[in-house]
């Protein structure tokens, strides 16, 4: 099965782009299919009160899902797992009839709750809370771990 990182916005910080392009690189040569998107910034988003700026991100991202993908919010109140235990699931998600799955990092106030009512799941990173920004950086290197112990890689240990 197809994986996804989806993200709201460009990242900011030179350093963040470099770390996640290098991880990025490691997962493709796992999982060949693996894809990162970006959704882009809602226009005059200045403009918008907080709840109306996640409708539009809302909107974008629904027009982007197909009904059969599975959708796993990165939301710090998620579900925590060890890096095994995520591997785990994940594992279990890609033996799962869909599309793709698609892991979605929000912008900067979170998630609309017409994508919490959408998503399969959610998980946390970590009982600390992150930039936006920050996260796609961890996201990315929990990603390959996770797949680097599906694969009996030497990258984690425990």
């Amino acid at each position: 099965m197809k994986i996804e990182t989806w993200a709201i916005g460009e990242t900011a910080f030179e350093h963040l782009e470099e770390g996640i392009a290098m991880y990025s690189q490691r997962i493709e040569r796992l999982l060949p299919s693996y894809a990162a998107q970006i959704i882009p910034d809602v226009k005059q988003a200045k403009n918008l009160s907080e709840s109306q700026l996640k409708s539009k991100e809302a909107e974008a991202i629904l027009k982007k899902l197909d009904k059969n993908d599975i959708l796993v919010l990165l939301d710090e109140n998620g579900q925590q797992f060890t890096s095994r235990q995520f591997a785990e699931k994940l594992d279990f998600w890609q033996q799962q009839q869909g599309k793709k799955i698609v892991f979605l990092i929000g912008g900067a106030f979170g998630f609309d709750e017409e994508i919490y009512e959408r998503a399969n799941a959610k998980v946390a990173l970590s009982k600390l809370t992150f930039s936006h920004q920050l996260v796609r950086l961890i996201w990315a290197e929990q990603l390959y771990r996770a797949l680097a112990i599906l694969n009996n890689l030497p990258y984690h240990h425990d």
